[in-house]
């Protein structure tokens, strides 16, 4: 049986989030932090989702005092390094009605922070709620490193994938193969050019290029900005994308300039598909409401809703960086039905 990643627009039955604690990064924010968290869960439940909580054994009961209790949310007691889970949360492929969750190692974005909670995560908690075994995988490979589409096409940046700090063995093909090997994919662009200053996954490509379901891409643009830093390396991956998809309608971005005693690495393109929603991140910035006139145009079937995120990227991510979604099927429905029951606790 052939396996393939999924793309995002497909059916969602949950989203998993991984809630800030004192001991992660967002100790500085965090009330400001866990306020963007309520706001996404309550998104998420109006889209007839379930959330995945990931929570500190020692927040369980304050996130039950927070959540209103008719919400569908398992809280899942859980020992985690970080909150992005869109880089160590499990992956869904699918084949003929049959879905298998998959994960790949992960190493804190080659190195850079501790992870050795975070890479147990998928085996340890959620793993046991899917109705397949999880495949494991080896290799260091991040989520928000990965793009597809409807027909196997991945897209992925360079200085991500060839880091020297990820998978040193590998070279450019033989990260095709492991693809094709482990995902399903058909084709794959690597992009050469494009990266946000003070990006420290070294070029996720979420925060660059997204496919849309009726062959496009939205990618973060600069066109606003000819003067930015940003503008040449960001306008040559606009040609590298024309030149791969010619047959794609391209979807440019305004550039925020957000600070915060440094440049952030703020973009519109961190947006999250679920079910007939878009979640877009907004900045506070002038450009927030040509980036969701963007949005609405390149996911016309899609309801586009604005989430501030100028919190979040205080630690160098946005919204689509903090979630990880679970197609319909996945779960067991055992889970399924105890969450719509309300907030409960997954003993």
């Amino acid at each position: 049986m052939r396996y393939q990643l999924l793309p995002e627009w497909v059916k969602q039955e949950a989203l998993i989030l991984a809630w800030p604690h004192q001991h992660t990064d967002w100790a500085p924010w965090l009330e400001d932090a866990r306020a963007v968290y309520q706001i996404i869960i309550e998104h998420i439940s109006h889209a007839q989702g379930v959330v995945l909580l990931l929570v500190d054994p020692n927040d369980i009961a304050d996130v039950q005092q927070r959540l209103p209790s008719d919400v569908p949310v398992l809280l899942i007691p859980a020992e985690f390094n970080d909150t992005w889970v869109r880089d160590y949360g499990f992956l869904t492929l699918a084949s003929d009605g049959q879905y298998q969750p998959v994960e790949f190692e992960f190493n804190g974005w080659a190195g850079k922070y501790p992870a050795h909670l975070d890479t147990q995560v998928n085996r340890r908690y959620l793993a046991p709620l899917c109705k397949r075994p999880l495949l494991s995988n080896p290799q260091m490979v991040e989520g928000g490193a990965l793009e597809i589409d409807n027909n196997g096409h991945l897209l992925s940046t360079a200085q991500c994938l060839y880091h020297p700090q990820r998978n040193p063995q590998l070279s450019a093909l033989d990260y095709q193969q492991l693809f094709v090997d482990t995902l399903g994919v058909k084709r794959m662009t690597v992009l050469h050019n494009g990266h946000l200053q003070n990006d420290d996954t070294d070029g996720h490509i979420d925060t660059l290029a997204r496919f849309t379901l009726h062959q496009g891409v939205v990618y973060q643009g600069a066109n606003n900005r000819p003067n930015d830093p940003h503008f040449v390396p960001l306008s040559a991956m606009a040609n590298e994308l024309q030149a791969a998809l010619p047959d794609h309608q391209l979807f440019p971005l305004p550039l925020p300039d957000i600070n915060d005693t440094e440049r952030l690495p703020a973009s519109y393109a961190n947006f999250l598909i679920f079910n007939h929603l878009v979640l877009a991140p907004i900045y506070n910035a002038p450009e927030d409401a040509e980036a969701l006139a963007v949005l609405t145009q390149a996911y016309p079937e899609h309801t586009i809703i604005a989430v501030d995120c100028t919190t979040l990227v205080k630690q160098y991510g946005s919204l689509h960086c903090i979630t990880m979604q679970v197609p319909q099927g996945v779960l067991k429905d055992a889970w399924i039905t105890q969450a719509m029951q309300g907030v409960s606790v997954v003993a």
